[in-house]
């Protein structure tokens, strides 16, 4: 998962682009960036760190112009070095930038093709320059001498020909506008908002509404899987569907653990299927577990907390809190070595043994995704003097 942010403002936007990847930062701490466009002129500040560490004041004042998009990462495909950092760019045609929550299945045999018959360079391994090659290439195959909206949809439709996986886009083409699109199954969330200024409308497009929210601006709707939209320098917005069949299967993680509780992704509120899945992980335990034994609920903080809330609601069982957060360590998932995840989890969490010793303790843990911190988990809380561990 990544955090994806673009502007058309009628003002500067780089505050505004900053503003909004912290509040995305939950999406991402390896890296961020932002390229805005003023008068033709590309600027550009990114990499590795957290957004307050690689924005300084210096680098905002030279994000000049009042459209802009940015980008907070987590390494996946392509997380080598800072000069992956998002968002690419290429310089033909138009001055293409893109930033990509996501990942294309194809990108290797995508990369080959690229390079053997579009006769693009590669840089860096990250699939989502792979994308932003393919786009360009697309536009450049059209090759009108001003980008218009129908070539936009276009290039579009032809990147979801080539382009297979999960994903959610925001480019900027240098001199006409901002583009968004989101992937035919709709796997990645991108939504668009609108704010009514003196000098005309401003759009943004994000990859969770707090990031709107936040900003003041007006949430109009979720882009559909497989639509395109496209915000020219003016401020007129253009949308088309750009695929014949799309299947909206989203990614459930979304719900479960990723985006924030606030947000709402496709009409349905994450803190309210959090709560849900709380109540169907009770009726399952009630239903194969009639007569359990358990003492305590104790949610794996922080995103689980609704859930296991919820839970022992149900069971009418006491919920505590029994596993202290440090803060300052960063999502074990994210973090790119083995290694590294193991050493974290003891740096993240400690038990409080007051309520564990001598109970029988069940653990509600939303983000079990390698398996990596579970056993460490379970092994904190009997150290903690757990009489039974239920995870």
């Amino acid at each position: 998962m990544c955090g994806i942010v673009g502007i058309v403002g009628t003002g500067p936007v780089n505050q505004r682009i900053y503003d909004s990847l912290t509040v995305l930062q939950h999406r991402g701490q390896d890296a961020a960036g932002i390229m805005t466009a003023d008068n033709g002129e590309l600027c550009v500040r990114k990499g590795a760190g957290l957004v307050r560490d690689v924005f300084q004041q210096h680098h905002m004042l030279e994000l000049r112009g009042n459209v802009g998009i940015g980008h907070v990462r987590y390494p996946t495909a392509g997380c080598d070095s800072a000069s992956e950092a998002q968002p690419f760019y290429v310089n033909a045609p138009y001055g293409i930038c893109l930033a990509h929550n996501g990942n294309l299945t194809n990108a290797t045999e995508l990369a080959e093709v690229i390079t053997r018959e579009d006769r693009r360079h590669l840089n860096t391994q990250s699939d989502s320059e792979v994308l932003l090659n393919v786009l360009a290439s697309e536009l450049q195959r059209i090759g009108t001498p001003r980008v218009t909206p129908a070539d936009i949809f276009a290039a579009v439709s032809a990147v979801y020909r080539r382009c297979r996986g999960g994903y959610a886009v925001v480019a900027m083409v240098i001199g006409h506008g901002v583009l968004g699109f989101r992937d035919p199954n709709g796997i990645r969330p991108l939504v668009l908002g609108m704010r009514k200024t003196s000098r005309g409308p401003e759009y943004m497009l994000a990859s969770e509404n707090v990031a709107l929210d936040m900003l003041s601006f007006e949430l109009v709707r979720d882009i559909a899987p497989g639509e395109a939209v496209f915000i020219d320098e003016q401020g007129r917005l253009h949308s088309q569907l750009c695929v014949a069949t799309v299947r909206h299967t989203p990614c459930i993680f979304e719900y479960v653990y990723f985006a924030r509780p606030d947000s709402i992704i496709d009409n349905i509120s994450v803190y309210r299927a959090r709560m849900r899945m709380g109540e169907r992980l009770a009726e399952k335990l009630k239903r194969e577990r009639p007569d359990h034994d358990i003492d305590v609920v104790i949610p794996i903080p922080d995103t689980s907390r609704t859930c296991a809330l919820q839970l022992a609601q149900k069971l009418r069982i006491k919920y505590r809190e029994g596993f202290n957060k440090n803060r300052y360590i960063g999502r074990t998932f994210i973090m790119p070595g083995q290694e590294q995840r193991l050493k974290s989890v003891r740096r993240k969490l400690s038990a409080i043994d007051l309520e564990f010793r001598g109970k029988n303790v069940l653990l509600v843990d939303d983000s079990i995704v390698r398996g990596t911190t579970s056993a460490q988990i379970i092994e904190l809380a009997r150290e903690a003097g757990a009489r039974k561990v239920y995870f």
